[in-house]
This record gives structure tokens, C-alpha cells and sequence, in this order.
């Protein structure tokens, strides 16, 4: 029973969004962050168990130069390519991190305390070169709480059966479509099977699938804008919750079936849902949306900072949100379809849009190093 003093302190909300079995994931990471202590305070008083990054977050963070000066230095003086001073900069940035979350991945028993690092995405459509670099990343970071980021791209899907059957913890990003998500979680399971055959230990083998939700609607909502009937304009806001909560069902059904339960006897580990872009787009939204209307047992939501204290001040979470809208869901969907609007032309967009802007931000972040490299008298190229 949670009494009024704890409804209303500020991380009332986030911890009954735990207690519903939401493990709640910061997306964000910085040196400054880590060494600073702030990672290890929301930790303490956000109940963050688990760390994201992506090739934007560490855009932003190593395009600063706060807290990488002695590194660069170091590399410059060393005179690395850049593609190597950047993979020895973020992996030393998850390594740290993977650090701090020691305690809470050991509390759990390998479930969360999670820090997940994304391939190069230029390797996005390639994929040997994906589970090449998949398995340099997880040697490099060295921690038996890392998770390897691999794209929901055709060629991200037999990567991401060759990583699992390696032993190797993943995190699948960038599933935009329900067909998507049942291929990935095919992709899982097959990895699991031939970790299984490798001898591996399945119960140490832990994955997610990162299930986007703000870009959902900000492109159908822009649809349905442009449309402007009031028919189309009742539907915004509704087509990203409705893709979510249909992503929920198909995991219930992947993972009660019958090729799951014999891995479960092997002590493997669901695939758990996480839901990612969970930061509002489009500010006539409550900041909260993407929070409190998915909640459910056995997903991760990783958040952006706003959106976390957004949500410890203000979250109202009131169980499980999810699992008796499926029909409901089923309806938004097929409602927006007869307008015109074409769920597959819009997730087929919103997956190549999400690997370029991954690549961008990539390119970004190589010249701001080459930049800094070059400044110490050192060719970056």
C-alpha cells in the first residue's frame, strides 16, 4: 500500500513504475555524467537501472570535449586513426558506466544494470562486418553487463542470431513495424538455440528490442495533420501507442510458445520489450504520454533526462496500461489505414530515416574528434 508521503515525494511515480515491473533505463551518458556522480545519484534516487547510448548521445557528449581533454591528448600523442580514438573513447565511457551499475546488474541477477553500446552504423546494412564489430565491442568494454546494439535492418537480423549464439547480450534498436519485431524475436530465439549447441550458458545470455514510440506518431500525426478532417485529426497521438501495445501482445505469444518453452527449460531469458524514443515530439502532448500509457510487466522504458524527471514530478502511473488495449489498438491502426495513411510505407520510412540519422550523427562526432586530434598537431585521418 503506498501511502500519501510516498504518492508524493518526487520519485513517487518512478518507483510505482517499478513496482509494476517497468525497469526504467536512462538514454543518456556522458564522462561528466559518470564522474560527477550523477549517474550513480539517479541510481539512487530515480531508481535508473540501466544505461542506453546511441550514436546521437555520444555525438553530443564527446562533440562537447567536457571531460575527454586527457584522452584526446593521449591518442593524439599515440597518433590513432579516429575511428579508433572514438571506439577507445565510448567503450571507456560504458565501461565506467557498466562500473557504476554493477550493484544493481548483480541485485538482479544479470536482468538490469545494463549499459548497451551500438555498432558503427555504417555497418548497418553489412553483416559480418556487424558481428565483427559486435564482438570487438563486447571484448574492448570487457564487463559482463554490456549490451551490444545491433540495427533491426534485414541485415542487423542474422547478425543478431550469429551475436546471441556467440554469448554475446543484445540490445536490437530501431524496430519500428510489428513484422519487424516477430523477425527479431525469430532472430533471438534461433541465437539462443545455437548458443545452446555452442555449450553456452543460456541463463547469462540477456537481450531487448528496442520498440520506437515518439517517431510513430510524429509521422503519421504530420499525415493525419495534413489530412484535416476531424475524422484523421481525432486520430493523433493514438497510431505509436497503438503499434506499442500490439508489439506487447506478440511478445506475450512468442514467448509462451512452445519452441520458448523448451529454451526456458534451458533457463534461457525473454527477450524483453523496451521502449525507446519514449520522449514526447510534439509539445500539445503530456510529457509523461509515452510513460504512463505503456506500462506494463516485463519491459524496460529507457528515457531521456526530461522525460524521467518529467515523470518523478509529475507521472501518473496507474497499472498496467497495456494489455487490455490490444483490440482497441488493432482499431487506431486500421482506422488510420482507411484514411490512406500506409502503416508499412511509414515504418519502412522510419526505419531508413532512423539508420541515417544514426550514420549523421556518427559523421558528426568523427570530425568534431578529427577536429580536437588535428588541433594537437596529429593527423586524424
Amino acid at each position: 500500500m503506498i501511502t500519501l508521503s510516498e504518492a508524493t515525494a518526487p520519485a513517487g511515480a518512478l518507483k510505482r513504475l517499478s513496482d509494476q515491473g517497468v525497469s526504467i533505463w536512462l538514454d543518456d551518458l556522458s564522462r561528466e555524467r559518470i564522474e560527477s556522480g550523477n549517474l550513480a545519484g539517479l541510481i539512487e534516487t530515480k531508481n535508473v537501472v540501466g544505461v542506453t547510448t546511441n550514436p546521437s548521445i555520444f555525438q553530443a557528449a564527446i562533440g562537447s570535449g567536457e571531460g575527454y581533454e586527457e584522452q584526446l591528448a593521449d591518442l593524439a600523442v599515440r597518433g590513432v586513426t579516429v575511428d579508433e580514438a572514438v571506439r577507445m573513447m565510448t567503450t571507456a565511457d560504458v565501461r565506467a558506466a557498466a562500473d557504476v551499475l554493477k550493484p544493481v546488474f548483480e541485485a538482479s541477477g544479470g536482468r538490469d544494470g545494463r549499459v548497451s553500446i551500438e555498432v558503427d552504423p555504417r555497418l548497418a546494412h553489412d553483416t559480418a562486418a556487424t558481428v565483427a564489430e559486435a564482438r570487438q565491442l563486447a571484448w574492448l568494454v570487457d564487463r559482463p553487463n554490456v549490451m551490444i546494439k545491433i540495427p533491426a535492418t534485414e541485415a542487423g537480423l542474422p547478425a543478431i542470431t550469429e551475436v546471441i549464439g556467440a554469448g554475446i547480450s543484445v540490445n536490437v534498436t530501431l524496430i519500428f513495424s510489428l513484422e519487424r519485431y516477430r523477425q527479431v524475436m525469430d532472430a533471438y530465439l534461433a541465437g539462443l538455440e545455437k548458443a545452446q549447441a555452442a555449450g553456452h550458458d543460456l541463463s547469462a545470455i540477456h537481450s531487448v528490442a528496442s520498440f520506437f514510440v515518439s517517431r510513430v506518431d510524429s509521422e503519421i500525426d504530420k499525415r493525419l495533420t495534413l489530412l484535416g478532417t476531424d475524422e484523421a485529426l481525432a486520430l493523433k497521438g493514438r497510431a505509436a501507442l497503438a503499434n506499442a501495445r500490439l508489439a506487447y501482445e506478440a511478445y506475450e505469444e512468442v514467448f509462451s510458445g512452445g519452441r520458448w518453452t523448451a529454451l526456458a527449460a534451458a533457463r534461457a531469458n525473454k527477450q524483453r520489450p523496451l521502449w525507446a524514443s519514449t520522449g514526447v515530439k510534439d509539445p500539445a502532448y503530456r510529457d509523461t504520454l509515452y510513460v504512463e500509457e505503456l506500462v506494463a510487466p516485463g519491459t524496460v522504458n529507457t528515457m531521456p533526462e526530461a522525460t524521467l524527471d518529467a515523470t518523478a514530478d509529475h507521472g501518473d502511473i496507474q497499472g498496467d496500461t497495456v494489455t487490455g488495449g490490444y483490440a482497441q489498438a488493432r482499431a487506431d491502426l486500421a482506422a488510420v489505414e482507411r484514411l490512406g495513411i500506409s502503416y508499412d510505407e511509414v515504418v519502412r520510412q522510419l526505419e531508413a530515416e532512423g539508420v541515417a540519422k544514426f550514420e549523421v550523427a556518427w559523421q558528426d562526432l568523427l570530425d568534431a574528434v578529427t577536429k580536437s586530434l588535428n588541433s594537437k598537431g596529429v593527423d586524424g585521418e
